[in-house]
């Protein structure tokens, strides 16, 4: 017997709303979408049928609203949603609140959800179904004084976990058995702010494992079946960066035992739809449960590549009663797929998210890019940092990887920070062509310059950026431009031809004197300081990209222009210029002082220092929260701190000072 489903509301937004609006659409099915202030412009509203605003920016207010979500269902006749990941897609009440208003929730049922939610409960229900688990404590009494006693008996290392939630948050590694007090306390702490629920587990510390999901997939029909795994061991701060599959480190006998686990895991919490059960695996092979993820997982692309199906699709027929029509024989694993997080961070300071706007936006032709991007985009504090994800391939692991490496580089994003160099180099180190991958890789091979990326531009970018302020800002020296019609650059003047223009740039924390010399059919760029020289020849320049030529060698560089301000990458990596030539120089600045500034737009979730108490170099001064984590602004000098005028709760911009921090001999006078 089939559900009648006609309308589907997506209770999300960005790429993962995309990507279930184009199986939705595939299928027959009208779609609605929800959108906040922030995103009253975004692809997911476009590409929708419908549209309903639901709120403010804040998550809160608008995507996290149960209550908005489901009258905006109501209110457009949709008879089931879908939430896609993250926001209410794991929340049972929401599941349950989705049938009581008559709407089907596209997903497992609300005990299974709120069963799964618990890292506590669920292990218990895991060892109770004879699926392997970390030896550690799930108990009950959660006072300090038994998590201590349980501690002796797993010993250390350990993992102090928060039972509700994810993404690191009341999660701590825990060496000696002197520390466990303190770690429990900020560990508990932390989970009840973000949770709202200060349950702990504590599990023996796995140290460098692989981490591998398996995907399982249930109907409501008695059929539950396993669709091969997920290596995505590569992570930083517990977030995945890196997804494939199969993993090159499982055999057919353990992807066998994993796969029969995890099907004993869901049917224990009567699942239905799809799922992912998640595991840790140590050098010997063996498997632990680490948390069952009741919802479409972010990396399901890969799975999808591989196997032939769309999960998604499967999703929506199982929501309208269909059974799976293949059994477990029919699951076929083909090729290698391989699947790259494209984050708004920067990588060079320690993956800090960035806010901006995206002023060039073109996805690599040759591979899969599930996106919610558009052209002029703002990336706000507001949501999670991901942009895009690129998906590829190949018949063979290496055939994949080399293949990413081509994705990376033709994909272009301008204006905003992004991990994206950060992943071509990743994925092209030796490192990780030779697959030895824990969720140890990016802090053993990741953590330099060649992998990063160096803050300071080198001098052939900044060759290429003081031509780029002169082709757009100096009448004179942009006259020799490329006529189409001739096929060839033409001179339009003379008699500025050898005339040294002067361009003064910065970039971080780098400031560079430059001279552009522009000659018959070339541009002499020299920087002032080191001395350092090249003749560029202009090949072609367009409103988004340049091609030069220096000592024979032809190069492309895509940049965005905009007054004294210009973004640009070329191929190495993305940068931020400003021009800086005619500013006037503050002569009220000192070097006696320093500024506490937000690092993007954000929340002051705390102010650490009262007016005119003193700090130390590497204080903390006060806590911001954007794109869902927490960064603290720290004193730069030893000194006393003078508070701009914000209290806790205020909203602040990007760049905003929040304090100035005064050495002893220096006074501000109101």
């Amino acid at each position: 017997m089939t559900r009648n489903i006609q309308k589907i509301l997506i209770a999300n937004r960005g790429e993962i709303a995309c990507r279930i609006i184009r199986t939705a659409h595939k299928l027959g099915f009208f779609t609605v979408a929800i959108y906040s202030e922030a995103d009253r412009n975004a692809l997911h509203v476009l590409q929708a049928d419908e549209a309903v605003f639901v709120g403010p920016a804040d998550p809160t207010s608008s995507y996290l609203h149960s209550e908005k979500v489901i009258n905006a269902a109501i209110e457009t006749q949709a008879d089931a949603i879908h939430p896609g990941y993250g926001f209410l897609s794991e929340n049972a009440d929401f599941a349950r609140a989705c049938e009581d208003a008559g709407l089907t929730f596209i997903g497992p049922n609300a005990d299974a959800i709120a069963l799964m939610g618990s890292k506590r409960l669920s292990k218990i229900a895991m060892l109770q179904a004879n699926v392997p688990c970390i030896q550690g404590y799930e108990g009950g009494d959660q006072s300090e004084a038994a998590l201590i006693e349980n501690a002796k008996n797993i010993g250390f290392p350990l993992m102090v976990k928060a039972s509700a939630g994810g993404g690191g948050k009341g999660m701590r590694l825990v060496h000696e058995a002197s520390d466990l007090a303190a770690h429990i306390s900020t560990a508990r702490s932390e989970a009840l702010n973000a949770f709202g629920n200060d349950e702990l587990i504590l599990e023996r510390a796995l140290i460098a494992p692989r981490h591998i999901e398996i995907q399982i997939f249930a109907d409501g029909c008695g059929n539950t079946l396993y669709l091969g795994e997920r290596d995505c061991s590569i992570q930083r701060r517990h977030q995945k960066v890196i997804e494939e599959a199969p993993s090159p480190f499982v055999d057919e006998q353990l992807r066998k035992r994993m796969g029969e686990a995890a099907v004993a895991a869901a049917k224990a919490c009567n699942y239905c739809g799809a799922g992912t059960v998640e595991f840790l695996v140590d050098s010997d092979k063996q498997f632990y449960f680490l948390e069952m993820n009741t919802r479409l997982q972010v990396e399901h692309p890969v799975t999808e590549l591989v196997t032939g199906l769309d999960l998604v699709e499967w999703q929506l027929r199982v929501a309208c009663k269909e059974s799976l029509p293949f059994t477990q024989e029919d699951i076929q694993i083909s090729g290698h797929a391989i699947e790259v997080r494209l984050y708004a961070e920067e990588p060079r300071k320690n993956f800090m998210p960035q806010t901006g706007k995206v002023k060039v936006w073109k996805p690599a032709t040759n591979a899969r890019t599930d996106h919610g991007v558009y052209q002029n985009m703002e990336v706000s504090s507001h949501y999670d940092p991901m942009l895009a994800k690129i998906i590829v391939k190949a018949e063979s692991r290496a055939s994949a990887v080399r293949k990413m490496a081509r994705a990376l580089r033709e994909t272009q994003i301008i204006g905003i920070n992004t991990n994206k160099h950060f992943l071509q180099n990743l994925v092209q180190s030796s490192a990780f062509l030779g697959s030895d991958v824990t969720t140890a890789f990016i802090e053993q091979h990741a953590q330099h310059d060649d992998m990063k990326g160096s803050l300071s531009p080198s001098f052939s970018i900044l060759a290429k950026a003081a031509l780029l302020f002169a082709l757009t800002q100096n009448k004179h020296a942009s006259a020799l431009v490329y006529d189409n019609a001739l096929n060839k650059l033409t001179p339009t003047w003379q008699h500025t031809m050898g005339f040294a223009y002067p361009i003064i740039i910065t970039c971080n924390d780098v400031t560079a004197s430059m001279t552009v010399t522009p000659f018959t059919n070339h541009y002499r760029i020299c920087d002032t300081g080191t001395k350092t020289e090249v003749t560029l020849t202009l090949l072609d320049l367009t409103p988004q990209s340049l091609v030069v030529e220096a000592d024979k060698l032809r190069s492309t560089a895509s940049y965005a222009a905009n007054g004294n301000t210009l973004f640009i990458d070329d191929g190495t990596g993305h940068f931020m210029f400003s021009c800086v030539t005619h500013s006037k120089v503050d002569s009220q600045k000192t070097q006696g002082t320093a500024q506490v500034n937000a690092v993007m737009d954000g929340v002051i979730v705390a102010l650490l220092v009262e007016q005119g108490g003193t700090v130390n170099a590497g204080d903390t001064v006060a806590i911001m929260e954007a794109m869902k984590m927490e960064h603290p602004l720290k004193a730069a000098i030893k000194g006393t701190v003078h508070l701009s005028p914000i209290t806790a709760g205020d909203q602040v911009k990007s760049k905003q000072t929040i304090a100035t921090i005064l050495q002893a001999d220096e006074v501000i006078h109101e």
